[in-house]
């Protein structure tokens, strides 16, 4: 049973969705503030996070940050502010979903098996031969095991949302995506449908791919187009 993790400093939620989600099948831990969140994180294996904004002592920003820096674990996060500045920021640090207050229970729990199912991660065949690995510019996208490796075998940390934008980009190179393909493309990843989503999401890919993230090489803007994955892929 996936094993989730909710952080929040309201205990009535707590209470609410921790008996919502062990009803459909859920292990379910709960942590009120960011001590907690990695005391438990520590002792167990948590296979998605319900992070909120709006915690006591370190917000939820604070810590999606910091839980970037060492971890792809899914985070889906909840805020009671309905701005899209908010929904943006979130992005830009990692998360994979979000979702504003008040919240239907089905629509989380329906989120929840999305992100689920879109980070799980397929078995690794026993000869390596069989993985399809896709190269370009000295870097190496791992598709079964969802990993992303430098020349040197460094790998790359990637949320889930970002991953599936990049292998979108990878396998579509020297073409010109509009950003609605790229929605379409990668619709399991981003989730939401709007233009800012993706925008964002580019950005983070250059700073960790470019090694001028302002003068990009790998993925070009195209003005009033889209954008472009410019090098040569190979597989295998």
């Amino acid at each position: 049973m996936p094993h989730l993790l909710l952080v929040d400093d309201d205990e009535d939620i707590l209470s609410l969705l921790t008996a919502f989600f062990r009803k459909h099948g859920y292990i379910a831990s709960v942590a009120e503030d960011g001590n907690a969140m990695f005391a438990v994180l520590e002792k167990h294996t948590i296979d998605l996070i319900i992070l909120d904004v709006m915690l006591q002592h370190e917000d939820g920003f604070s810590l999606c940050q910091r839980l970037r820096t060492t971890s792809t674990i899914p985070i889906i996060m909840l805020t009671a502010v309905a701005d899209n500045t908010d929904r943006v920021v979130g992005l830009e640090l990692g998360a994979d979903d979000y979702l504003t207050k008040p919240f239907d229970q089905r629509e989380l729990l329906a989120r929840v098996k999305a992100v689920l199912r879109r980070t799980a991660m397929p078995a690794v065949p026993k000869h390596d031969e069989t993985r399809p690995v896709l190269s370009f510019a000295g870097w190496r996208l791992d598709v079964v095991r969802r990993e992303l490796r430098s020349a040197d075998d460094t790998l790359v940390l990637l949320s889930g949302s970002e991953f599936d934008l990049l292998l979108a980009l990878v396998e579509h190179p020297q073409r010109i995506l509009t950003r609605d393909q790229l929605i379409d493309f990668a619709r399991g990843a981003t989730h939401v449908a709007y233009d800012r989503s993706i925008d964002v999401q580019i950005s983070r890919l250059r700073y960790k791919l470019e090694q001028d993230p302002k003068n990009p090489a790998i993925i070009r803007t195209v003005r009033s187009a889209g954008y472009m994955f410019v090098p040569e892929v190979t597989r295998g």
